[in-house]
């Protein structure tokens, strides 16, 4: 996937912006600018140089006076489409610039860098068109708009409806357009007149849901089958049951056409008259007629500067796409709140982080209950389970080394397949998504073999072995809730040994003990007899990759084995067991027949879907790509001295169970 690091200034090359006022103090806007070959500075400008400005706002009136007195250029800069969670106001930070040396982009009176873009560009690059399709096809997937602050679990109005959207009172993007507060009782009247009968829902911008600017629409407009949807429904949602949408200059008419609609457009905002909306005030000047994918490649991939806070970088609207995928998930399931009571007192501190602060160690009926790992007999009230996720850390969790993923699963557990979990309803889902829907899922699983990473990126050596097939069998700890709940006749290290030399009296059987019993921190160690080889602290990796086949109970080294295309064979039901992509000896659920996923479908409902992941650097929930670029590169914090101490000492205690599990 390409980038936009190597965007230089609008006139192209480094230029020099001054600016007047306090908003551009902010220290996100100057990097990205500085990133975008544009230095902003203070003052007024110097021949050479430039006015910033923050597009049409009121502090731009001042830049405007500046720029005439000095006789400089005034660079207009604005947020970018894809923004943040929440509006600018609540005061979080941009993930992306638009920065224009010919005018703002919802400005009609005269074409911007966007509008000279679209009008001009051939787009017949194939790599521009192929991250352009990429991104917007993720970008309609997730639901991804301007604000992700969203909620899923609410549900939308039933289908058949007419939507109409409004804006906030005043906005400089309605007057710049040729629009008018008029406009929108105009609107309104002709959405009625044009779908007699139809229900109509009127969408209110989300800063005048939280209240902090009125929009042009009220309670007293929601009469003659009319509503105001004021509630936060993902924009997706609302459009994806829309017959018809009406709109004077919002950014959700330019998503609607991502989402397929051909909105009725009321002012001149940038997308229109290209030949993708019904525009009621067309601009003379636009005649050209773009696809949406050329729409997209111009505004979403050429236009804006869009910037990765992980890696303090330029990039590409579909690394956007997924970091706000990751906070709006992040953001939906902490919102209310969670209740831990009996948690261990050592996974608190890094639950905290990882749940944004909103989890409280004691009984709380207000808030929804989590607790660590399976469900058991006899539990109080239904919980959220909560576990390690399946690219974990640089070390072993038993050590108290905090982890980088996490999942949060409302049925049951991964390794409990004697219920329904959401990890099986996510390898359902992704068996039935189209193959470019999967091809995220195809490069993950490509990084991840690249980078040689496992759950726990143990280090160590590489035993020398025969020429020939050698099977590779890993050890388990023994009290592994994945064996307690996953296994009948094999249930242990010992008999898996047996089992497999029974069934391969000849092969060279080399044995993997768990990181975790080599460490003295949890049972299941055993002579192994039944081994040509005991590979003690041996690379994982290493094995797999020198392995021609792979045998065992319900072991994560069984996937990590299968996306490396080694054949895996289970006595047990793991996770990755019974959907057609193992050799299975053991019962698996006779549910998980009802889907034959591919490989990469079973990688992105457990890399992609399942798992939150948290970025260490940051503390910002984040996409996978980030945690496999931190855990290839080392570019994770590691624990002192104390945090060993303390797994020592838990390790010498007569039982580890309670302590991980």
């Amino acid at each position: 996937m390409g980038s936009n690091d190597d965007k230089a200034a609008p006139d192209g090359g480094r230029l020099t912006a001054r600016y007047v006022s306090g908003g551009f103090f902010n220290r996100r806007i100057r990097r990205i600018a500085g990133l975008s070959g544009i230095d902003l500075r203070p003052g007024l400008p110097r021949p050479g140089e430039w006015v910033a400005a923050w597009g049409h706002a009121g502090t731009s009136v001042r830049a405007d006076r500046v720029a005439r007195w000095r006789g400089a250029p005034v660079l207009r800069i604005e947020d970018a489409f894809l923004r943040s969670l929440h509006p600018g106001r609540s005061g979080e930070d941009t993930l992306g610039l638009v920065i224009d040396r010919r005018g703002a982009h919802f400005d009609s009176r005269a074409p911007s860098d966007l509008e000279v873009l679209l009008a001009t560009h051939p787009f017949d690059d194939g790599d521009l068109i192929a991250r352009a399709r990429t991104a917007m096809e993720e970008m309609v997937r997730a639901g991804v708009t301007k604000y992700n602050a969203t909620r899923t679990d609410l549900p939308p109005p039933h289908p058949g409806y007419v939507l109409v959207i409004d804006q906030t009172r005043g906005d400089a993007s309605i007057a710049l357009s040729n629009a008018s507060a008029a406009t929108f009782r105009e609107m309104l009247l002709i959405a009625r007149e044009e779908n007699p009968g139809a229900r109509i829902v009127i969408k209110t911008h989300p800063e005048t849901a939280v209240g902090h600017r009125a929009g042009h629409f009220s309670d007293a407009d929601a009469v003659f089958g009319a509503t105001l949807e004021a509630r936060p429904l993902p924009p997706a949602a609302l459009l994806a049951g829309a017959t018809r949408v009406y709109t004077v200059s919002s950014q959700l008419g330019f998503e609607a056409i991502l989402h397929g609609h051909r909105p009725v457009t009321f002012g001149q905002p940038f997308y229109s008259g290209w030949g993708l909306d019904d525009d009621r005030n067309p601009l003379d000047r636009r005649q050209r007629r773009l696809t949406r994918t050329q729409m997209f490649a111009g505004a979403m991939v050429l236009y804006p500067r869009w910037y990765d806070p992980h890696r303090d970088r330029l990039c590409d609207p579909v690394d956007v796409v997924r970091m706000l995928d990751a906070r709006a998930r992040a953001w939906r399931d902490d919102r209310a709140g969670w209740s831990a009571p009996g948690m261990r007192l050592w996974k608190r501190a890094p639950l905290r982080r990882f749940l944004s602060g909103k989890v409280k160690f004691r009984d709380d009926p207000a808030r929804r209950r989590l607790t660590w790992g399976a469900v058991r007999e006899g539990e109080g009230p239904a919980a959220t389970r909560i576990e390690d996720g399946f690219l974990r850390s640089r070390g072993l969790g038993a050590d108290l080394i905090a982890p980088l993923s996490l999942v949060l699963d409302r049925q049951g557990m991964y390794f409990d397949p004697t219920r329904p979990s959401d990890l099986e309803d996510a390898v359902v889902r992704a068996a039935a998504l189209p193959p470019e829907a999967l091809e995220r899922a195809r490069h993950l699983r490509a990084a991840v073999v690249a980078s040689r990473l496992s759950k726990y990126n143990l280090t160590g050596a590489t035993p020398d072995l025969p020429a020939g097939d050698v099977i590779l069998v890993p050890g388990q700890v023994a009290d592994d809730a994945s064996i307690r709940l996953g296994t009948t006749d094999v249930s242990d290290n010992a008999a898996l040994l047996a089992a497999v030399r029974r069934q391969n009296p000849d092969a060279f059987i080399v044995y993997k003990p768990h990181p975790d019993v080599e460490a003295g921190l949890r049972d299941g160690a055993i002579d192994a007899a039944d081994a040509d080889l005991v590979a003690d602290r041996a690379d994982p990796i290493a094995l797999i990759d020198r392995a021609s086949e792979v045998w065992t109970m319900t072991s994560l080294l069984g996937f990590e084995a299968l996306i490396r295309d080694r054949p895996v064979i289970t006595f047990g039901a793991p996770f990755y067991a019974g959907w057609g992509l193992t050799r299975d000896l053991g019962r698996t659920p006779a549910r998980r027949r009802a889907a034959r996923p591919s490989l990469d479908a079973l990688v992105h409902a457990a890399l992609i879907d399942y798992p939150r992941y948290l970025d260490p650097v940051t503390g910002a929930a984040c996409p996978p790509e980030v945690v496999i670029d931190r855990l290839a590169k080392g570019t994770v914090p590691t624990p002192g001295p104390a945090n060993r101490l303390l797994a020592k000492t838990q390790g010498a205690l007569a039982s580890q169970a309670w302590l991980w599990r």
